[in-house]
């Protein structure tokens, strides 16, 4: 029997679901056009004050406001007619340096999108979509999605608790970024210790390409390097750090790729995991963060790991547990969460 509580509840949950599925092409269009940032720059705006700022039509852009208004995306003060950005949503929707800036998530979410019809004949066959075959820029909207984390945390927190890792880099080290993609994290790595060398290494030549001009544009050509190769057969020895971020994952064989960093490494060399924040059991992982990176792991993760030889498929959520398990069996004794976020245990692992 139904009970007609627990059944409007579900619909007002639904409604909200719709509502922000909704949102996504229309988040999007202020990003492309410029109107946020035009907000945040300029302050509360009228309809025609800001449609002949960002130069586009005030009917298109009534209706858009009045969609931003009714998701609290945008205040509206009806009696100038005015709306604006609240400091709160500028930080999501206009600062890019922000530590809560969203907008790679929104991208991220049209790529889930496109992606269906392949993943969804992949559940039929049980094979893989190969990262570079995926719908969309996937990996454009996957590496604007975790720069801010990256921007945010990987010098100020991230490094620093690891044991005696930024000393080695202030004086000069030997970095290899494993699965570096767009190679955001090497840049800031390479920026923050110009002493040390750092390569980056990833499996996707666009993904290369696309790290190797971000280097030249941020000017930290001189002491990285970017290289197409896969986790378990990327060239160089005696690295003193070599990081994964966000990748172990959505590897065909971690294990390989574990083993094979283990061999890479100086005896006294740290290899730094980061993986998306997962308990262990599905019950502990029933929350927003969860929902959410089940998803990615569903239509990204799980896929591109299928694509690849063995095909573990560990996924987003795989637990630290599990993710102990590979860097034990790859000779690593000394393995610790250093530190985490909300959204990314950082684990630490040495001989």
């Amino acid at each position: 029997m139904v009970d007609e509580s627990k059944l409007n509840e579900f619909i007002g949950q639904m409604l909200g679901d719709l509502g922000g599925a909704a949102s996504i092409a229309m988040v999007r269009i202020g990003d492309g056009l410029g109107l946020y940032k035009a907000l945040q720059a300029k302050g509360p705006m009228t309809c025609a004050e800001l449609a002949k700022d960002a130069s586009v039509n005030e009917r298109y852009l009534r209706e858009w406001l009045s969609h931003q208004a009714a998701s609290h995306y945008l205040s509206y003060d009806p009696l100038t007619s005015k709306f604006a950005l609240p400091p709160e949503q500028a930080m999501v929707f206009a600062i890019e340096d922000s530590p809560v800036y969203m907008m790679g998530g929104f991208d991220l979410m049209v790529a889930l999108m496109e992606n269906q019809a392949k993943v969804q004949a992949a559940f039929k066959s049980g094979g893989g979509v190969a990262w570079g075959d995926q719908a969309g820029c996937m990996f454009c909207a996957v590496a604007r999605f975790f720069r801010p984390g990256y921007q945010n945390n990987l010098i100020q927190s991230w490094l620093p608790a690891l044991d005696g890792v930024v000393a080695k880099l202030e004086r000069g080290a030997t970095v290899a970024d494993v699965g570096c993609g767009h190679g955001w994290s090497t840049v800031l790595m390479a920026k923050a210790f110009p002493k040390s060398t750092f390569v980056g290494y990833d499996f996707h030549p666009a993904s290369i390409a696309a790290a190797e001009a971000h280097a030249r544009s941020h000017d930290v050509a001189a002491n990285t390097r970017f290289e197409v190769a896969k986790a378990k057969e990327y060239p160089g020895k005696d690295f003193d750090l070599v990081t994964c971020f966000d990748c172990l994952h959505d590897m065909g064989d971690p294990a390989g790729a574990a083993a094979h960093i283990r061999g890479s490494l100086k005896p006294d060399g740290t290899w730094m995991v980061v993986e998306p924040m997962a308990r262990d059991r599905l019950e502990d992982n029933i929350n927003p963060v969860g929902r959410l990176f089940y998803a990615g792991s569903t239509m990204i993760c799980v896929p591109t790991s299928l694509s690849q030889e063995v095909g573990a498929a560990l996924g987003a959520q795989a637990g630290e547990a599990r993710l102990r398990e590979i860097m034990g069996g790859a000779g690593f004794g000394k393995v610790r969460r250093a530190t985490e976020t909300p959204f990314n245990m950082i684990l630490e692992a040495r001989s």
